[in-house]
């Protein structure tokens, strides 16, 4: 009998004669996550295998799986041959830990791979279910809802398993491409990133600070909520842009109610370049429609209209409570609110324009000279390889 965990995956099975490329980087992103349990990945039959976690860290392996992008459940099982006494034993064995001396209902659940096996899922389930029965006086049968449900699946050999613990879904990392995302200290964008992540994209992020006005800790904590995605994501090139010169000239030269629309302006040409240097093909941003005087459809064409590339926004129809809930749920919510400023909210208008027009932002941007300062800004640039593992 051995202990090993059985990974499940759910859209890749869509998928058609490029399938074994998406499991392949599957499997790259489970031995990514697992570095350091001594583990060993399988493929086999549509199931991937994990051999050689201790039985104490089996826990924190799961853990880690559950941040996989493309993995849909892992469960943690027992393998044994294809023997119907090693099978009941098994089961007898996970359905005594389960129930821990209780009384308890339960159900047994059978799948039948190998068909070379001369019991079918439904007789596989009947006499399983009859075994334990015999064994445990405390148990009853309960087919609609069961306390524990006994799980057997008869392949090279035969699983048996009590728990099925959600992943993450989505795409596995690396199937997709690359894109760079406009990361701030704020809820939104570290959501955003996550979001499109999930999809299969590799992540750039970049990150404009505006020193003195900014601190020091706000530069960290924006480190740190890198770190928190790549969780998922796995390794992010995390560039710092320096743009206090850029700031004080929109600040000092143009037309104050447009100041929060140049700047984001300059900011999307900025991530634009580094995103070409780093081989991405698109943006990513935070931005949820109307949720800010930035995010009005206007604004938002005004501010594309700066860049070439493709902008993604994932949560453009999201509500504010819906973008807090997954952030939570991923972990970068408690950082995203600590109280250090970044450079969106300094030197905000206090009465910003909500409809602004293409022809007249390109105007008020071409009353400076901003391309000196862009290369600048692209010079001084400092590059953070972020690994959440």
């Amino acid at each position: 009998m051995e202990q090993i965990l059985l990974v499940r995956y759910g859209e890749i099975h869509l998928k058609g004669l490029n399938r074994p490329f998406f499991e392949r980087k599957l499997i790259e992103g489970i031995n990514n996550a697992l570095r350091g349990f001594g583990a060993t990945v399988r493929r086999e039959q549509g199931r991937i295998y994990v051999h050689g976690v201790s039985e104490d860290r089996i826990e924190d392996a799961c853990d880690a799986l559950t941040r996989v992008f493309g993995v849909h459940s892992i469960s943690p099982a027992v393998a044994v041959e294809k023997d119907w006494d090693a099978i009941v034993d098994a089961a007898a064995r996970l359905t005594e830990q389960a129930a821990g001396g209780q009384a308890k209902t339960f159900k047994v659940y059978a799948r039948r791979s190998d068909k070379r096996f001369p019991m079918n899922s439904e007789a596989i389930s009947r006499e399983l279910g009859h075994a334990l029965l015999q064994r445990f006086a405390n148990l009853k049968v309960d087919v609609h809802a069961p306390e524990i449900k006994v799980c057997v699946e008869i392949r090279e050999q035969a699983f048996i398993y009590a728990d099925e613990i959600m992943g993450a879904g989505g795409m596995p990392t690396g199937t997709a491409g690359r894109a760079a995302l406009l990361i701030s200290g704020g809820i939104d964008s570290p959501v955003a990133g996550y979001l499109m992540a999930k999809r299969g994209l590799v992540l750039s992020a970049v990150h404009f600070y505006s020193y003195p006005y900014t601190s020091a800790r706000a530069r960290d904590k924006v480190v740190t909520l890198t770190r928190l995605v790549s969780r998922y994501a796995g390794p992010i090139r995390l560039h710092l842009v320096p743009f206090t010169e850029i700031q004080l000239a929109i600040y000092e030269k143009c037309p104050p109610k447009e100041t929060t629309v140049l700047m984001r302006r300059l900011m999307m040409r900025i991530a634009e370049q580094i995103a070409q240097k780093d081989g991405a093909l698109a943006l990513i941003t935070g931005e949820a429609l109307g949720q800010v005087a930035s995010q009005t459809l206007e604004s938002l064409c005004v501010t594309d209209d700066a860049v070439n590339m493709p902008v993604f926004r994932p949560l453009i129809g999201f509500d504010k409570e819906e973008i807090v809930s997954i952030a939570k749920r991923i972990g970068t919510f408690e950082t995203s609110i600590l109280p250090y400023e970044d450079c969106c909210t300094v030197f905000v208008p206090q009465h910003p324009v909500t409809k602004p027009e293409v022809e007249k932002l390109r105007e008020s941007e071409a009353m400076v000279d901003f391309t000196p300062m862009v290369e600048a800004a692209l010079v001084r640039t400092e590059l953070l390889l972020v690994d959440g593992v």
